[in-house]
């Protein structure tokens, strides 16, 4: 072949590749219907994402009507979940100063992350193309097909996995809270977890995301409520005559230290992870401009008093003896427990209600993909050719995430990895990417340098967290056992 035709040729591939990433890549004319497929499109799209006036993930559940408090709701069960009880944890391998750097870092770079991508997403909403979907977005923006499937992939692990593991936390609460009623009683975590897989199933048939603001907004709530339980219950018990002493020295090995150091840092990453940002403002109602920095204004109030105050009064009481969950510390499997009984039992029915919510608004993007290809959006949202596919589906997913957060009750080491390889690129890389495609900041202007240089640096991040993570599971691999009754941490 001459070098003419293999011009021609991958001229033709890229065109095709480039026609099939996304619908709407186009400007629309003003002689296109609304939300209409292009003819060049039609021929060349295997996804058929964008188009709206057949797309039954779009009009059910993502459907567009909120406000901007109902995105700070969602963005706060997203992001303030019982996890913060691991924080004291993550100081651990830190220190004081080190913790306390390195958790402001984390939250002024997310913030900072969230503002940008929501920016990018108004942006193309001006220009006619509103993006609904991450995936869309990323493909859209960096105009790359390997882009689309990437993103499909890191979400899916991501939201998966959070499932997997709110169903697991979930029926650990309720183990707690039996083994206390009846210590010798013959229950298992797997039954404990198979209840609350049965109140999922349930819950799953919330029709859309928007049907979950009052949900997520009881959400808010119990954040606040079972951190601040927990505050008391660590005040209570580093001022009691039982309390533990107060040792906050690193590990003695340097290399153990860096470890330890790269697995908090990826702990930090994971809590203030969130990879479902642009389906939570595809909730918002039109035109959506600005509402997502209210939106987010209001998240990151909720963690500045939850955040901090949950890492500071945990660490002070434990120093380096914190668990990985700090319930468990203030409850050792030894001697009394350090706080009062109805305290600790008040908050850990905060945390299994909030783990609800978490599993639900996770869940949101899978719903998403099933109802694109299973319902009918020319059909009601509740007529009987679109809520029986709407049953069956759900249902199915949350028992393969059940299935497995009974086989699997050692999922946080696995989660450590999921949280550094898929957080840290969609919610510290992926976001600076987009910015500087979509507006092209100068070299000389700060943000080119700023954003550049958060790349770099939570690239080398992930990677390093990666393997300290990878490392621990490695660790503790001999502790694993399929189906076990007891949550390895």
């Amino acid at each position: 072949m001459d070098t003419s035709s293999l011009a021609a040729s991958l001229q033709s591939e890229n065109d095709v590749a480039s026609s099939a990433l996304l619908p709407n890549t186009r400007m629309p004319s003003h002689s296109d219907p609304p939300f209409s497929t292009p003819p060049e499109v039609a021929t060349n799209d295997p996804f058929h994402e964008i188009r709206r006036e057949d797309d039954a993930g779009a009009a059910f559940v993502l459907e567009s009507k909120g406000e901007w408090w109902h995105a700070g709701f969602h963005l706060t069960t997203a992001i303030v979940g019982p996890t913060i009880l691991t924080l004291p944890y993550a100081f651990r391998g830190l220190g004081w100063a080190m913790g306390f750097l390195c958790l402001t870092a984390m939250g002024v770079v997310t913030f900072y992350s969230y503002y940008l991508m929501s920016l990018v997403l108004d942006h193309c909403e001006k220009a006619g193309r509103r993006h609904i979907r991450f995936r869309e977005l990323a493909a859209d923006v960096l105009g790359s097909g390997w882009m689309f499937y990437f993103v499909i992939f890191i979400q899916t692990a991501i939201n998966t996995g959070i499932s997997i593991g709110a169903i697991l936390l979930a029926g650990e609460c309720l183990q707690i809270m039996y083994s206390n009623l009846s210590p010798n009683g013959p229950l298992k975590l797997y039954h404990f977890i198979a209840i609350v897989t049965v109140v999922m199933i349930l819950l799953s048939q919330f029709p859309s995301f928007h049907s979950l603001r009052h949900i997520n907004l009881g959400s808010l709530l119990l954040s606040f409520g079972y951190t601040f339980l927990v505050v008391g219950a660590c005040i209570n018990a580093g001022t009691s005559k039982n309390a533990p002493p107060k040792d906050y020295s690193l590990e003695s090995s340097e290399l153990s230290r860096v470890f330890s150091a790269f697995t908090s840092i990826s702990i930090l990453a994971a809590i203030f992870g969130n990879g479902i940002l642009p389906e939570i403002q595809a909730t918002l109602a039109p035109p959506a401009t600005g509402k997502m920095t209210k939106g987010l204004i209001m998240c990151y109030t909720v963690i500045f008093l939850t955040f901090y105050s949950a890492a500071v009064s945990g660490y002070w009481v434990f120093g380096n003896k914190s668990n990985s969950n700090i319930l468990k510390s203030l409850m050792p499997d030894e001697g009394p427990a350090l706080a009062p009984v109805w305290l600790l039992g008040l908050a850990i029915i905060c945390v299994l209600l909030q783990l609800l919510a978490i599993g639900l608004v996770y869940s949101q993007v899978a719903y998403e993909m099933m109802e694109r290809k299973s319902a009918d959006v020319n059909k009601p949202i509740f007529s009987k050719r679109n809520l029986i596919p709407r049953i069956i589906l759900r249902s199915l997913y949350v028992i393969f995430c059940g299935f497995f957060a009974a086989m699997l009750p050692f999922f946080g080491d696995i989660s450590a990895v999921v949280g550094a390889i898929g957080f840290i690129p969609l919610d510290f890389v992926l976001p600076m990417l987009l910015y500087n495609m979509t507006y092209k900041p100068t070299k000389s202007s700060p943000a080119y340098w700023i954003n550049n240089s958060i790349i770099i640096i939570f690239t080398c991040v992930g990677l390093l967290g990666s393997f300290s993570s990878i490392r621990k599971l490695v660790l503790d691999a001999k502790e694993f056992k399929l189906f076990s009754d007891n949550v390895v941490d």
